[in-house]
């Protein structure tokens, strides 16, 4: 049975704040959508809004990235992170030319079956491209409907079916809406309910969180790590791809050397881009991105 307390005023609230991003804006082809879902997997927006725009100037369809190689995608990708995801988009490019006419599909299995698309990426394409009817669950809602409605600060390190429930039993019933609400929140958790300094005095439903009324009782998990970079193979391995994406011809080993003093860390990141299809070691000795 639906019982949403807060949609008319999450709504409201997203109606008046909602930032101007062109994924978003009537007439955003699914293919842009798609694109800005995978570049926007661990990434926020201020990064993500130029790289989509050049990316999207460039391959406005799947069918355009699709007939370049691989590591075409990867050069673009450039200093987003997690570079994986440009050949998983690379990969649903040349999926949907070959099984969808060229299309990105609206049937939520048939997204759920693209390359590198996961549960939330398929509800959030299927919703926001297709305007159907899904729960919408990344960290940002989580950590909305935790506090809103559960009473906790942060929602569990892993989503789990209670979480998954919830979200189902607030998704408005009209199709319309629900995509709505799904966008609405997760711009909520992103602009005023965020992780470090949520601000309750801007919240169109402070007057019904759950954590806030019990006082906002502190988190008492596991340790919450924030993420490191500096020093860490992901660092290695972004010097390196740094190297290849500036290059046009292959890159000999040397080029590779000098940019990490320590050859265990360096020739392990090297492996890892290697086994994970980011760079293509060739016969010469040289290293280049994948063709």
């Amino acid at each position: 049975m639906f019982d949403n307390p807060y949609s008319t005023a999450v709504l409201a609230w997203y109606e008046a704040n909602a930032r101007d991003l062109p994924w978003r804006r009537p007439g955003a082809s699914p293919w842009s959508v798609l694109v800005s879902e995978i570049m926007l997997q661990q990434t926020p927006v201020v990064r993500v809004l130029p790289a989509w725009e050049a990316w999207m100037a460039r391959w406005p369809t799947p069918a355009d990235l699709a007939a370049e190689p691989s590591g075409e995608a990867v050069r673009m990708w450039n200093r987003l992170g997690y570079p994986r995801r440009a050949l998983n988009l690379h990969a649903c490019a040349r999926t949907i030319v070959e099984r969808h006419g060229g299309e990105v599909p609206d049937s939520h299995a048939d997204l759920l079956a693209l390359p590198g698309v996961g549960s939330y990426t398929a509800a959030a394409v299927a919703s926001f491209a297709f305007g159907q009817r899904h729960a919408v669950l990344d960290t940002n809602v989580r950590r909305v409907l935790a506090r809103a409605r559960t009473g906790v600060e942060y929602p569990p390190k892993t989503q789990t079916r209670a979480e998954v429930a919830l979200a189902e039993s607030l998704v408005p019933p009209e199709p319309a809406v629900a995509a709505r609400w799904a966008v609405a929140v997760m711009e909520l958790g992103a602009l005023v309910c965020t992780a470090r300094s949520p601000a309750c005095a801007d919240c169109p439903i402070a007057g019904q969180c759950a954590w806030r009324l019990a006082g906002k009782p502190p988190y008492d998990g596991p340790p919450r790590r924030g993420q490191t970079y500096a020093g860490t193979d992901r660092q290695v391995r972004g010097r390196l791809l740094a190297v290849l994406r500036e290059s046009a011809a292959p890159v000999p080993k040397a080029a590779l050397d000098v940019v990490w003093d320590e050859p265990i860390q360096r020739e392990r990141a090297l492996d890892a881009l290697v086994a994970d299809g980011l760079v293509d070691p060739l016969e010469d000795g040289t290293y280049a991105l994948p063709g």
